[in-house]
Order: structure tokens, then sequence, then C-alpha cells
């Protein structure tokens, strides 16, 4: 609902107010609607009950009650609060699919996970070169988030500081869906399909060790596979610029409302959202995206770029201002962030990168 189309509800609630015999006003040509100011909640908020109070001969809060009542009933308007002298502040049904988010929050990391065994015993083959490494490693990761059972073999010796410094997993044993080891092919699986997989990048001209496990993994899987990577110490900056600190900054800030909820009494419930949609397209895009990264990790990495831009500029009007109340509305906006949070956490462990939850 826009804003013009908001205005002709509360003017349609003034009207219905006026025909029922409980207000005796001119009904104005327009209603102002504005984003809350402080103390206020909700998406939009009105002034128009103190606007007709005097001519009603009411006072403000007992105009803003009758005009709340029959707001309540247009279909597309959540919740109504009165605020201080007689603000109308209002909540609106969007797009924002509380059914999608209860899925993230009910699977946690695991949302866009397969379900069991998948049919595919997949051997990764690579160079034993840095970047084919931490490609290959973060390739076996997300097959086997998709139900692939994976072996990963290099031509030549890896160097041990790639496992001890960047995480890479250099033992060649093929890994089942819940992370347990076994020494052998599966047995017992009925008509496995066998996927061989050559791991070809474009490789890192210079070391990424110093950069550290974090920075050095992004820095290696962010580019497409055909693009040189950029070993810098740009990676490491806290500031919008270096894309992975707003991914994790995003995270972390998801994290701080939810104990900042939790000090002020209240928790995530999925409900409808306002200005959500193009965050909640992107969560709910997340299996999709995981299944097309198989064998490209840049894909993840972007896309987890993308959640985190969306959800930035939501995150300031999930917790209530000065003296305001928490409502539905916060709660179902609390839910969201903490859906973005889960999926940002989620896909950065399948990059294994760490998500803290203190930046």
């Amino acid at each position: 609902m826009t804003p013009v189309e908001l205005s002709r509800t509360v003017l349609h609630a003034v009207r219905r107010a006026v025909d029922e015999g409980e207000l005796s006003v001119t009904v104005p040509e327009r209603a102002v609607v504005t984003p809350p100011g402080p103390g206020g909640c909700g998406d939009y908020a009105t002034n128009i009950a103190l606007q007709l109070a005097r001519a009603a001969g009411q006072p403000p809060q007992r105009v803003a009650e009758i005009l709340r009542a029959r707001l309540l009933d247009e279909h597309r308007v959540t919740d109504v609060v009165v605020t201080g002298p007689g603000f109308l502040n209002l909540c609106l049904e969007s797009t924002a699919s509380a059914d999608l988010v209860s899925e993230i929050l009910r699977r946690g990391r695991r949302y866009g996970h397969g379900e069991g065994f998948s049919g595919n015993v997949v051997l990764l083959r690579c160079p034993a070169e840095v970047r084919a490494a931490v490609v290959a490693d973060t390739v076996a990761r997300i097959r086997r988030s998709q139900g692939d059972l994976v072996r990963v073999e290099y031509d030549g010796r890896p160097a041990p500081e790639w496992e001890s410094v960047l995480g890479v997993d250099l033992d060649p044993v093929v890994v089942d869906n819940d992370s347990v080891r076994v020494d052998n092919d599966p047995v017992g699986v009925d008509n496995p399909t066998g996927l061989d997989i050559d791991i070809t990048v474009h490789p890192t001209p210079t070391t990424p060790l110093p950069l550290g496990r974090d920075a050095a993994r992004w820095a290696l899987l962010y580019p497409a596979a055909h693009d040189r990577p950029r070993i810098t110490r740009e990676h490491l900056v806290q500031r919008e610029t270096n894309p992975l600190f707003r991914v994790r900054y995003a995270h972390a800030r998801t994290r701080a409302l939810l104990r900042n909820a939790a000090g002020l009494g209240f928790r995530a419930e999925p409900g409808p959202v306002s200005g959500g949609d193009a965050l909640v397209a992107l969560l709910g895009d997340h299996p999709r995206v995981l299944a097309a990264a198989q064998d490209t990790p840049d894909r993840l990495a972007r896309h987890l770029l993308a959640v985190a831009d969306a959800a930035l500029p939501l995150l300031p009007a999930v917790l209530p201002l000065g003296e305001e109340k928490p409502s539905a509305a916060h709660r179902a906006r609390l839910a969201l962030a903490e859906a973005a949070g889960t999926v940002l956490a989620g896909g950065l462990s399948l990059l294994g990168i760490d998500a803290p939850d203190h930046l």
C-alpha cells in the first residue's frame, strides 16, 4: 500500500464514522501519512484525529479510537496503535512471507540443505595449488549440504599450512551428509551416481596466508573461477567498502538485535513486514542458490552479500524507540532479521568462514 492509498484508506475510515453517526465532521480532502516520529511505531502514522478533534467536539484520543476500530477492518492494515495525544500508527500487510521466516528459523543453518543422500558419489580432483584447494574444500562443503558423498584428491602434495591456517580438509576421505567420516566408498547405496569433477580456477598470484583464515578464504572464493583474485589487506578492513565486512557486520547486527530485544522483554514472531520484499525474495531464493553454487562457490558469496545489503537498511527499525512499546510489527521485523542472520551464518559456514556474534 502506497502512502497515497493509505491516505485514501484513512479518509474512508473517517467517512464511515461520519455515516454511522460517531463523528460529526466534514471529511477532509486528504489525510497526511508519514513515517512514525519519536514515540511512534508501525509503518506509517497520521495526525488525522488531532486534525478533526475540534470540529468533532471530542478529545483527540477518543476520535483516534473511533477511527482505529474502522482501520482495523481494512484487510491490508494489520495493526493500529494510538500513541501520544492521538496519533494513529499503522502496520501494513506486505508480501513478506511469515511461513518462509518460520521455516528458516525452524531449520536454522541447515535451511536450504538437502534431505538425506542425494544419490551422488563425487570425486573432486584439483592441483596442489592454494586457491584450487580452498575452492575444492568449499565445493565439497556445499555438495555435502545437498546430500552428496564427496572425496577430494590432489595432484601433488598439499602444503600443511592450507589446513592449519585456511581450514582446508586435506584428508582424501568420503564425508556423508552429517559430516561423519568413513574410510571407504559407501556400502549398500542403491545405484549411486558417480561424478568426477576437475577443479579449475585461475591461480592466486601471491600467498593468501597472511590474511588469516576468514579473509583469505573470502579473497579466494568471492571472484569467479576465471578471475584473478586480489590478495590485499583491504579484505581485513572493517568498513563498508569491504564486502566480507558487510556480510559479517549484518550477521552481527541481527544477533545484537536479538540480545537487545530479549532485554526489552520481547522475542521474534514471524508475521507481515512492510518494506522487506527484496530481503524476503533473497531469503526464499537461498535453497536455489545453494543448489546452483555446488561447483561455483562465488555464487554463494555474492548471494550472501546481496542478503546483507538488503537486510542492513531494515535493521534500524527493528527495536522500539524511546517510550515506544514493542508491537506485532517489531516482533515480525525481529523474526525477519533473525532469519537473515541465520542465512548469512549458514552460508558463511559453507564457505568455511566464521560468523561472529560480535564485531
